[in-house]
C-alpha cells in the first residue's frame, strides 16, 4: 500500500523552542521491549498515542502493542513481520481507541510531519511523541552506545520505527532524542541522539502523531 495514499492531515510550521524533551516532561513510557518479534511500528504507534494521551488528558498509560499485532492484520499489517504506524492508527481509529473511549477519548486521526526537520520540531513542541520511520541497517546503529549519532552510508531505504520525543543540542551537534524499542539494554537506556544534519537516516521523512477529539 503506497504511502502517498495516507489519509491524514497537514501539518504547519512555527517558532519553536531550541531544546524541548517531552520524555522529561511525563509524556513518554520507559522503554520497552519488541524481542524478536518485527513489530516496531506497533511500538512506534502506541508511543505516539501515549504522549498524545497525557498532552491531552495529564494521565500516562501504558497503552497494548499486543492488540496491535494480534488484531490490525485486515489493515495491511502483519504482526511480527511488519506493519505501518499510518495502518495501526487506521485501526485504532475505527475501533475507538485501544482502551475504551470513554477512557481514552475519541481518536480524530493522523497527522503527518515530514519532510523537514522545523515541521518535525513543531509537531513534537506541539503535540509531543511522534512516530518516525529510520534507516537502521547499519552496524553502528545496532551497536550505538552515546553521543550524536550521524552515519553517513544512510541511505532511504527506512526499514525501522521508533519514537522522536525530543530535540536539542550537544557540543553544538542538533539531534533528534529517540526512543528505541530494543529495551534499555540498547544505546543510552533505550535511547539515541541521531544527527539532524542532512536529514540523517531519514528521521524526518516519514513521521506521523495522532489526533485526539
Amino acid at each position: 500500500m503506497s504511502k502517498s495514499l495516507r489519509p491524514c492531515l497537514s501539518f504547519p510550521s512555527y517558532q519553536v523552542e531550541t531544546v524541548i524533551s517531552p520524555a522529561t516532561q511525563g509524556a513518554v513510557t520507559p522503554v520497552k521491549d519488541q524481542a524478536m518479534c518485527g513489530s516496531c511500528w506497533s511500538f512506534a504507534t502506541t508511543g505516539a498515542m501515549e504522549g498524545a494521551f497525557f498532552l491531552k488528558t495529564g494521565v500516562l498509560t501504558s497503552l497494548s502493542q499486543q492488540i496491535l499485532i494480534d488484531c490490525s492484520w485486515g489493515f495491511g499489517n502483519y504482526g511480527c513481520d511488519g506493519g505501518e504506524e499510518w495502518s495501526a492508527y487506521e485501526w485504532i481509529k475505527k475501533h475507538g481507541g485501544i482502551a475504551s473511549t470513554d477512557s481514552y477519548g475519541s481518536y480524530k486521526g493522523m497527522a503527518c510531519a515530514t519532510s523537514t526537520s522545523l515541521t518535525l520540531k513543531t509537531a513534537i513542541y506541539k503535540n509531543g511523541p511522534v512516530a518516525v520511520s529510520i534507516d537502521a541497517s547499519h552496524r553502528s546503529f545496532s551497536f550505538y552506545a552515546n553521543g550524536v549519532y550521524y552515519e553517513p552510508k544512510c541511505g532511504d531505504n527506512l526499514d525501522h520505527a521508533v519514537l522522536a520525543v525530543g530535540y536539542g543540542v550537544l557540543q553544538g551537534e542538533l539531534y533528534w532524542l529517540v526512543k528505541n524499542s530494543w529495551s534499555t539494554y540498547w544505546g543510552n537506556n533505550g535511547y539515541i541522539l541521531m544527527s539532524m544534519k542532512d536529514n540523517n537516516c531519514g528521521v524526518a521523512t516519514d513521521a506521523t502523531y495522532p489526533i485526539l477529539e
